[in-house]
């Protein structure tokens, strides 16, 4: 697989606490020179960069970050912020504590409401795997096919494990049709990314890949 496919399926990452305007910008720099989908940082930052990349570069952010037990009409009103502020995808984290207790309908609500609210803008839903048993990512692949957000995503990077090439198996065997897989967390390398991709990862979150272009032009410059 070449590296410009692998890095147009790649949303350049920085969520970092202490982030700051100057890696944001080089973040969307690195974007913009190597074609990444988009790049996904904090919410703080969305109008400033799509401010600065116009329409040159997909800017997503997340809500409900990173632990999902925000209120309902606290996402909604992140998402909306976000999107106003020029953002063009929303990563949100489901309420886990919800799905423990069973409270299907609640997550579905939530979701439902949320991709309300981004219409034709695209919506990723984090359900945490690493905090999963396999029957409640099945039951969040149903959730989140009914709810008619754009993508599952395995996880947010910022608790116990990343994604798992077999997590993003059991994602392909239970989505809907029109549901694509985002792969985030520990993407490390090439082969990984590959992998996630021949597994059915439409999208991968990392900001590993673009280092190893970086490192692959520097060789090539010598």
């Amino acid at each position: 697989m070449e590296l410009c496919e692998i890095l147009s399926k790649c949303d350049h990452t920085l969520l970092s606490q202490t982030a700051t305007w100057e890696e944001i910008k080089a973040i969307c720099d690195d974007g913009i020179k190597y074609s990444t989908a988009s790049v996904c940082i904090p919410a703080s930052y969305v109008k400033k960069a799509k401010d600065y990349v116009g329409d040159r570069l997909k800017i997503c952010t997340v809500i409900g970050f990173p632990n999902g037990y925000s209120t309902t009409a606290v996402k909604l009103f992140e998402a909306k912020d976000a999107l106003d502020n020029g953002a063009d995808e929303i990563d949100t984290v489901i309420n886990i504590g919800h799905l423990k207790d069973k409270l299907y309908d609640e997550i579905l609500y939530e979701l439902t409401e949320l991709k309300k609210v981004c219409a034709d803008k695209i919506l990723k839903v984090i359900i945490e795997t690493c905090l999963l048993t396999d029957d409640e990512k099945i039951k969040m692949c149903e959730i989140v096919t009914k709810s008619g957000a754009d993508y599952i995503k395995t996880s947010t990077g910022f608790s116990t494990a990343g994604a798992t090439r077999e997590d993003v198996e059991l994602f392909a065997k239970h989505i809907g049709e029109k549901v694509l897989i985002k792969a985030a967390g520990g993407i490390a390398s090439l082969a990984d990314a590959e992998d996630f991709i021949k597994l059915g990862a439409s999208r991968l979150g990392t900001s590993r890949i673009v280092k190893i272009a970086k490192n692959e032009n520097s060789r090539s410059s010598y």
